[in-house]
């Protein structure tokens, strides 16, 4: 486990987070991109748990694949898979040509699913002990 890429993981997905919302502020909400940052967020936090436990990620976008690796280590990551199923749905096919119908609900709904991911216990445990460490 490298302590320091695990804390660039946790850098990235708070900034991910923290442009979504900003985005969420603007004058122009770009919904689909607000909810993408969110998804982005996600699928961060989790990909450091799995450094953090000498796995290396697989290179997807799929939260809910990320999602049960992270069961398999912890079987309370399923206390989140519902919010990383919602999140999915913003993870890559909403950048490309698609009809998609993002609501200002949609927007809601993801960024309490980050926030749920962020502040999930084994997450945040882990967060506190890298925190620690790099100082």
């Amino acid at each position: 486990m490298n302590n320091e890429e695990v804390q660039e993981w946790f850098e990235i997905a708070d900034r991910d987070f923290d442009a979504a919302q900003i985005l969420n502020g603007a004058v122009r909400r770009h919904l689909e991109v607000i909810c993408y940052q969110c998804a982005q967020a996600a699928e961060k936090n989790l990909k450091g748990f799995l450094v953090f436990n000498d796995i290396v990620p697989e290179k997807t976008h799929d939260l809910v694949k990320l999602n049960k690796v992270c069961a398999k280590i912890n079987s309370d990551f399923q206390d989140i898979y519902d919010a990383c199923k919602f999140l999915t749905t913003f993870a890559t096919d909403i950048r490309y040509p698609k009809k998609y119908e993002v609501t200002d609900g949609d927007v809601v709904r993801a960024i309490a699913a980050v926030e749920k991911i962020r502040n999930f216990k084994p997450i945040l445990d882990l967060r506190a002990i890298v925190s620690d460490i790099q100082e």
